[in-house]
Protein backbone atom coordinates (compact mmCIF):
# COMPACT_ATOMS: atom_id res chain seq x y z
CA UNK A 1 0.00 0.00 0.00
CA UNK A 2 1.21 3.43 -0.84
CA UNK A 3 1.44 6.51 1.49
CA UNK A 4 -1.57 8.33 2.67
CA UNK A 5 -2.93 11.60 1.43
CA UNK A 6 -0.99 14.70 2.92
CA UNK A 7 -2.02 15.61 6.41
CA UNK A 8 -4.11 11.86 6.78
CA UNK A 9 -3.89 9.72 9.68
CA UNK A 10 -5.29 6.19 9.45
CA UNK A 11 -8.73 6.63 11.65
CA UNK A 12 -9.78 4.25 14.30
CA UNK A 13 -11.80 5.32 17.57
CA UNK A 14 -13.55 8.50 17.40
CA UNK A 15 -12.15 9.05 21.05
CA UNK A 16 -8.83 9.56 19.20
CA UNK A 17 -9.77 12.46 17.51
CA UNK A 18 -10.39 16.38 18.64
CA UNK A 19 -13.48 16.91 20.54
CA UNK A 20 -13.86 20.58 19.40
CA UNK A 21 -17.03 20.56 17.15
CA UNK A 22 -19.81 22.55 17.73
CA UNK A 23 -22.25 20.28 19.40
CA UNK A 24 -20.24 16.93 19.29
CA UNK A 25 -20.79 13.78 21.35
CA UNK A 26 -18.06 13.18 23.83
CA UNK A 27 -16.06 10.39 23.10
CA UNK A 28 -17.17 7.99 25.87
CA UNK A 29 -20.48 8.08 23.63
CA UNK A 30 -21.49 4.25 22.77
CA UNK A 31 -20.86 3.06 19.33
CA UNK A 32 -23.58 2.98 16.56
CA UNK A 33 -21.30 1.37 13.91
CA UNK A 34 -17.49 -0.25 13.87
CA UNK A 35 -15.89 -1.58 10.67
CA UNK A 36 -12.99 -4.04 11.46
CA UNK A 37 -10.28 -4.63 9.10
CA UNK A 38 -13.10 -4.40 6.18
CA UNK A 39 -11.59 -6.29 3.05
CA UNK A 40 -13.71 -6.29 -0.38
CA UNK A 41 -12.77 -7.64 -3.73
CA UNK A 42 -14.51 -8.17 -6.92
CA UNK A 43 -13.46 -10.79 -10.07
CA UNK A 44 -11.39 -8.15 -12.90
CA UNK A 45 -12.61 -10.61 -15.27
CA UNK A 46 -8.65 -11.57 -16.22
CA UNK A 47 -8.52 -14.21 -13.42
CA UNK A 48 -7.13 -11.55 -10.92
CA UNK A 49 -9.13 -9.51 -8.29
CA UNK A 50 -9.76 -5.73 -7.83
CA UNK A 51 -9.18 -4.98 -3.76
CA UNK A 52 -11.70 -2.03 -2.95
CA UNK A 53 -11.15 -2.74 0.91
CA UNK A 54 -7.93 -3.46 2.20
CA UNK A 55 -8.09 -3.28 6.33
CA UNK A 56 -10.62 -0.53 6.30
CA UNK A 57 -11.76 0.58 10.09
CA UNK A 58 -14.51 3.14 11.72
CA UNK A 59 -16.09 4.00 14.63
CA UNK A 60 -19.13 6.26 14.57
CA UNK A 61 -20.73 6.79 17.74
CA UNK A 62 -24.38 7.83 18.95
CA UNK A 63 -24.75 11.71 18.08
CA UNK A 64 -22.10 11.29 15.32
CA UNK A 65 -21.90 13.15 11.93
CA UNK A 66 -18.94 11.37 9.94
CA UNK A 67 -18.40 12.83 6.29
CA UNK A 68 -17.15 9.65 3.91
CA UNK A 69 -15.16 12.04 0.85
CA UNK A 70 -13.17 10.26 -1.50
CA UNK A 71 -13.28 10.27 -5.30
CA UNK A 72 -16.22 8.23 -7.56
CA UNK A 73 -14.48 4.72 -7.79
CA UNK A 74 -12.81 4.60 -4.22
CA UNK A 75 -15.31 2.20 -2.71
CA UNK A 76 -17.76 4.43 -0.70
CA UNK A 77 -21.26 2.82 -1.96
CA UNK A 78 -19.80 -0.27 -1.14
CA UNK A 79 -18.46 0.63 1.90
CA UNK A 80 -22.14 1.91 2.76
CA UNK A 81 -23.62 -0.96 1.29
CA UNK A 82 -21.44 -3.17 3.72
CA UNK A 83 -22.17 -1.14 6.99
CA UNK A 84 -25.68 -1.17 6.01
CA UNK A 85 -25.88 -5.18 5.99
CA UNK A 86 -26.98 -5.26 2.03
CA UNK A 87 -23.66 -7.28 1.59
CA UNK A 88 -21.25 -9.09 3.08
CA UNK A 89 -17.45 -8.00 3.12
CA UNK A 90 -14.76 -11.10 2.14
CA UNK A 91 -12.90 -10.38 5.91
CA UNK A 92 -13.70 -8.22 8.96
CA UNK A 93 -16.71 -7.70 10.67
CA UNK A 94 -19.45 -4.97 11.30
CA UNK A 95 -20.86 -4.22 14.39
CA UNK A 96 -24.21 -2.35 14.66
CA UNK A 97 -24.95 -1.17 18.27
CA UNK A 98 -22.25 -3.68 19.76
CA UNK A 99 -23.50 -6.65 17.58
CA UNK A 100 -21.77 -8.37 15.13
CA UNK A 101 -23.15 -9.16 12.21
CA UNK A 102 -21.25 -11.48 10.13
CA UNK A 103 -22.45 -14.60 12.00
CA UNK A 104 -26.40 -13.03 11.64
CA UNK A 105 -28.36 -14.93 9.37
CA UNK A 106 -29.93 -13.65 6.21
CA UNK A 107 -32.98 -13.02 7.91
CA UNK A 108 -31.78 -11.64 11.21
CA UNK A 109 -29.60 -9.31 8.82
CA UNK A 110 -33.00 -7.78 7.67
CA UNK A 111 -34.44 -7.41 11.03
CA UNK A 112 -31.52 -5.14 12.23
CA UNK A 113 -31.69 -3.03 9.19
CA UNK A 114 -34.94 -3.12 9.49
CA UNK A 115 -34.78 -1.72 12.93
CA UNK A 116 -31.37 -0.14 13.61
CA UNK A 117 -30.24 1.22 10.30
CA UNK A 118 -31.89 4.13 8.25
CA UNK A 119 -31.01 4.85 4.67
CA UNK A 120 -30.65 8.35 2.45
CA UNK A 121 -30.07 8.60 -1.40
CA UNK A 122 -29.02 10.49 -3.91
CA UNK A 123 -32.93 10.48 -4.98
CA UNK A 124 -35.40 10.49 -2.76
CA UNK A 125 -37.09 6.82 -3.82
CA UNK A 126 -40.33 8.51 -2.29
CA UNK A 127 -43.47 6.21 -3.45
CA UNK A 128 -45.46 8.38 -6.09
CA UNK A 129 -48.54 7.49 -5.55
CA UNK A 130 -48.54 7.91 -1.83
CA UNK A 131 -48.36 11.34 0.00
CA UNK A 132 -45.77 12.54 2.04
CA UNK A 133 -46.91 11.32 5.80
CA UNK A 134 -48.45 7.91 4.34
CA UNK A 135 -44.34 7.92 2.26
CA UNK A 136 -43.17 8.30 6.29
CA UNK A 137 -46.14 5.89 7.75
CA UNK A 138 -44.93 2.85 4.96
CA UNK A 139 -41.75 1.25 7.15
CA UNK A 140 -43.53 1.98 10.64
CA UNK A 141 -46.60 -0.40 9.44
CA UNK A 142 -43.90 -2.65 7.90
CA UNK A 143 -42.43 -2.87 11.08
CA UNK A 144 -45.75 -3.52 12.53
CA UNK A 145 -46.96 -0.13 14.66
CA UNK A 146 -50.37 0.63 14.83
CA UNK A 147 -51.80 3.05 12.57
CA UNK A 148 -52.49 5.72 14.87
CA UNK A 149 -48.92 5.47 16.16
CA UNK A 150 -47.34 5.67 13.19
CA UNK A 151 -49.56 9.09 11.82
CA UNK A 152 -48.19 10.36 15.41
CA UNK A 153 -44.86 9.65 14.72
CA UNK A 154 -44.75 11.18 10.89
CA UNK A 155 -46.66 14.17 11.94
CA UNK A 156 -44.13 14.80 14.87
CA UNK A 157 -41.30 14.30 11.64
CA UNK A 158 -42.95 15.99 9.74
CA UNK A 159 -43.44 19.42 11.86
CA UNK A 160 -39.69 18.91 12.80
CA UNK A 161 -38.95 19.30 9.44
CA UNK A 162 -41.04 22.25 8.87
CA UNK A 163 -43.54 20.13 6.31
CA UNK A 164 -46.50 19.78 8.22
CA UNK A 165 -48.30 21.86 5.19
CA UNK A 166 -47.37 19.20 2.72
CA UNK A 167 -47.97 15.56 4.56
CA UNK A 168 -51.11 15.31 2.27
CA UNK A 169 -49.07 16.27 -0.98
CA UNK A 170 -47.79 13.22 -3.56
CA UNK A 171 -43.68 13.19 -4.37
CA UNK A 172 -44.65 15.16 -7.82
CA UNK A 173 -46.03 17.99 -5.80
CA UNK A 174 -42.85 18.71 -3.52
CA UNK A 175 -39.79 20.81 -4.49
CA UNK A 176 -36.62 19.00 -4.46
CA UNK A 177 -35.46 19.77 -0.88
CA UNK A 178 -38.98 18.81 0.18
CA UNK A 179 -38.58 15.57 -1.17
CA UNK A 180 -35.21 15.07 0.16
CA UNK A 181 -36.34 16.43 3.64
CA UNK A 182 -39.42 13.70 3.59
CA UNK A 183 -36.83 10.80 2.76
CA UNK A 184 -34.98 12.08 5.68
CA UNK A 185 -37.96 11.52 7.80
CA UNK A 186 -38.83 8.24 6.26
CA UNK A 187 -35.16 6.99 7.09
CA UNK A 188 -35.36 7.89 10.75
CA UNK A 189 -39.42 6.92 10.85
CA UNK A 190 -38.44 4.10 12.81
CA UNK A 191 -35.85 5.31 15.15
CA UNK A 192 -32.81 4.03 14.14
CA UNK A 193 -29.77 4.11 15.86
CA UNK A 194 -27.50 4.82 12.52
CA UNK A 195 -28.38 6.82 9.62
CA UNK A 196 -25.98 6.09 6.28
CA UNK A 197 -26.51 8.77 3.58
CA UNK A 198 -24.83 8.44 -0.35
CA UNK A 199 -24.97 12.02 -1.49
CA UNK A 200 -28.07 13.08 0.14
CA UNK A 201 -27.71 16.29 -1.52
CA UNK A 202 -26.07 15.40 -4.74
CA UNK A 203 -29.29 16.40 -6.52
CA UNK A 204 -29.73 19.49 -4.56
CA UNK A 205 -28.74 23.50 -6.05
CA UNK A 206 -26.07 24.87 -2.92
CA UNK A 207 -28.56 26.64 -1.14
CA UNK A 208 -31.42 23.42 -0.98
CA UNK A 209 -28.33 21.52 0.03
CA UNK A 210 -27.51 23.62 2.84
CA UNK A 211 -31.19 23.73 3.68
CA UNK A 212 -31.24 19.77 3.74
CA UNK A 213 -28.24 19.04 5.56
CA UNK A 214 -29.06 21.79 8.58
CA UNK A 215 -32.74 19.77 8.94
CA UNK A 216 -30.56 16.26 8.75
CA UNK A 217 -27.92 17.47 11.29
CA UNK A 218 -30.32 18.70 14.07
CA UNK A 219 -32.05 15.59 13.48
CA UNK A 220 -29.10 13.55 14.43
CA UNK A 221 -28.24 15.63 16.96
CA UNK A 222 -31.89 15.69 18.76
CA UNK A 223 -32.27 12.18 18.26
CA UNK A 224 -28.87 10.74 19.30
CA UNK A 225 -28.24 8.76 15.98
CA UNK A 226 -25.26 8.24 14.67
CA UNK A 227 -24.49 9.06 10.85
CA UNK A 228 -22.16 8.11 8.35
CA UNK A 229 -22.43 10.54 5.03
CA UNK A 230 -20.80 10.21 1.76
CA UNK A 231 -20.89 13.31 -0.03
CA UNK A 232 -18.70 15.27 -2.58
CA UNK A 233 -19.88 18.33 -1.24
CA UNK A 234 -16.41 19.96 0.78
CA UNK A 235 -18.60 22.78 2.46
CA UNK A 236 -21.19 20.43 3.98
CA UNK A 237 -18.03 18.14 5.25
CA UNK A 238 -16.63 20.66 7.01
CA UNK A 239 -19.80 21.25 8.88
CA UNK A 240 -19.38 17.93 10.13
CA UNK A 241 -17.56 16.15 13.17
CA UNK A 242 -15.39 14.37 11.19
CA UNK A 243 -14.30 13.80 7.62
CA UNK A 244 -12.83 10.29 6.42
CA UNK A 245 -11.63 9.19 2.87
CA UNK A 246 -11.02 6.00 1.17
CA UNK A 247 -7.47 5.70 0.15
CA UNK A 248 -6.09 2.20 -1.53
CA UNK A 249 -8.73 0.10 0.14
CA UNK A 250 -8.39 2.02 3.57
CA UNK A 251 -10.12 4.25 5.77
CA UNK A 252 -7.97 7.52 6.60
CA UNK A 253 -9.47 10.60 8.60
CA UNK A 254 -8.70 14.32 7.10
CA UNK A 255 -8.78 17.59 8.90
CA UNK A 256 -11.97 19.28 9.28
CA UNK A 257 -10.53 22.93 8.98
Amino acid sequence: MTDAPEQTSRTGDAATQRDDRAGRPPAAAPEVLRLEALERRFADGSGGHLEILRGADLVVREGELVALVAPSGAGKSTLLQIAGLLERPDGGEVYVAGVACGPLSDADRTLKRRFEIGFVYQFHHLLPEFSAIENIMMPQLIRGLPVHEAKLRSEQLLAYLRLVDRAEHRPAELSGGEQQRVAIARAVANAPRLLLADEPTGNLDPHTADHVFTALAKLVRASGLGALIATHNLDLARRMDRIVTLHEGVIYDLPTR
